[in-house]
């Protein structure tokens, strides 16, 4: 009966957290009232944005929603336009109305080489991102997009960073992962960097505790022996 109310509660954490404050790309009505940069950006249309910021265009011009151009352009998951608005001096770290910044966008979609493009033209995997107050690498744990997370620590992600809920990268690919192979690729990731395994959560609760309590064995096993 414990295994099972475990299971049901780590159910009810991942439904929770995969839903609350999630990402909000545009919608079809916001994109269908785009003009300059922002339709630009949205359709990948370079030659556009080179004339359009050219021609003096505000690169950090905000749509209903607080998104810049690059934002749009990286929800449309246009590497190009995101080089040509770099190129022309757009902010690699600007915030959204969420606090979503554009490595924690391409953090949650998985799309790695979005990532790689923002990160090599500015894009900062340290700065504090989203409602929970977290990072782009707290996000991809919880999401186990374990190849993601190998990059942001490269890039100097803040490995033992405490997101408004208590708790970390490591944490969060436990209690909100699924013991899955990529879930489990990822918590390697995270202890092979050197992430804290004994910071607990506001219970107490080390990231060993929760895997041992879910019956994540692949992943339990990843931790140093004490």
């Amino acid at each position: 009966m414990k295994r099972l109310a475990v299971i049901a509660a780590s159910l009810v954490l991942t439904l929770t957290f995969s839903h609350a404050h999630a990402q909000v790309p545009p919608s079809h009505t916001e994109i269908a009232g785009y003009t300059g940069l922002h339709a630009a950006a949205h359709s990948g249309d370079v030659a556009a944005i080179k004339k359009l910021t050219a021609e003096g265009a505000p690169l950090e011009s905000r749509d209903s929603y607080g998104r810049t151009p690059l934002h749009v352009a990286v929800f449309a998951s246009h590497e190009d336009a995101v080089r040509a608005l770099a190129e022309a001096g757009a902010d690699m770290n600007a915030l959204e109305h969420d606090d979503y910044d554009a490595v924690t966008i391409a953090a949650v979609a998985d799309d790695v080489e979005m990532l790689k493009t923002v990160l090599a033209r500015g894009g900062s995997a340290a700065n504090i991102t989203s409602p929970y107050e977290g990072t782009a690498l707290i996000a991809a744990a919880h999401l186990g997009h374990d190849e993601v997370v190998r990059m942001l620590i490269k890039a100097g992600a803040p490995l033992d960073h405490v997101n408004n809920l208590g708790w970390t990268a490591l944490i969060e690919s436990v209690i909100l992962g699924d013991g899955g192979p990529r879930h489990v690729e990822t918590a390697r990731a995270l202890i092979a960097a050197g992430a804290d395994v004994n910071l607990s959560d506001r219970q107490g609760t080390t990231p060993l505790a929760h895997a041992r309590q879910r019956g994540y064995d692949a992943m339990a096993a990843l931790f140093p022996k004490s």
